[in-house]
């Protein structure tokens, strides 16, 4: 049985330093979350899979606070839900379901999986509609959102294979009367991701609480989506979601970069 997590059995960061690498930006996105008030108490998860030839993916430690995580306490785990190494750290059972459902199939462009439960994204999630293309970011996903119908608490293995087939080619998810998921080839695209589409979610509540929304035409709401992911592309060449994501580590450390711990 793993053990309450406490400070005294926090671990030092592993020597490898393309893991380090990983570790803290995870560390920094849990950060982020809690931020910008997107927590629900100790629930959702973000996770990454760790560099190297095993399916192994970092996820935090069940029980603490996101403003908690760090990059020395992530909780690397592998496919079969077991802690790789000497940590004994407790780990979210319905967390390590859902995540392990994309970190299981060998997909370069799904090397991280952003889960959260929102206001705004239950919310969404619970309109017959979904999500609507009723602004300029929720173009961003604009026939390019997925959705799994909900099944209940995620305790199963056997979700795990419908949760990858809902996903599909996608990069964002609702999860029917659940939340909001999105993947990426790094922590920074797949941050870059969730913002957006919590974002949408809020403009789209906002909006129906002020009046009748006003649908953007489908060919422009394509053709909006195409030249949002065409210009994410060619913003940099560290990748999709690099420079926002730099800004808003920058910002953590002018508050508190004990994350990187």
């Amino acid at each position: 049985m793993a053990q309450p997590i406490t400070q005294s059995n926090v671990t030092h960061l592993p020597a490898d330093k393309a893991e380090r690498e990983v570790r803290t930006q995870l560390a920094a996105a849990y950060r982020m979350v809690d931020y910008f008030g997107w927590t629900e108490l100790i629930y959702g998860h973000l996770t990454a899979r760790v560099p190297g030839p095993e399916h192994h993916f970092l996820i935090n430690p069940y029980g603490l606070n996101y403003d908690e995580v760090c990059a020395s306490n992530l909780v690397k785990v592998d496919l079969h839900g077991e802690v790789v190494g000497d940590e004994d750290y407790p780990v979210s059972r319905a967390g390590f379901v859902i995540h392990s459902a994309i970190h299981m199939a060998d997909d370069s462009s799904n090397q991280v999986v952003m889960h959260t439960h929102t206001r705004a994204g239950m919310a969404v999630a619970a309109l017959e509609s979904g999500l609507l293309p009723i602004s300029m970011v929720s173009t961003r996903f604009f026939d390019r959102v997925a959705y799994h119908d909900y099944e209940g608490i995620s305790l199963y293995d056997d979700e795990r294979e419908r949760l990858l087939n809902s996903l599909g080619k996608k990069k964002a998810m609702i999860l029917r009367n659940h939340g909001l998921m999105t993947v990426g080839r790094s922590v920074a695209e797949a941050f870059l991701n969730l913002y957006r589409l919590e974002r949408a979610c809020q403009v789209q509540l906002d909006a129906a609480a002020a009046g009748p929304l006003r649908i953007i035409d489908t060919n422009v709401a394509d053709k909006s989506a195409r030249d949002i992911d065409a210009f994410s592309e060619l913003e940099t060449s560290d990748g999709v979601g690099a420079l926002e994501f730099a800004a808003l580590m920058r910002k953590l450390d002018k508050i508190d970069d004990s994350y990187r711990q």
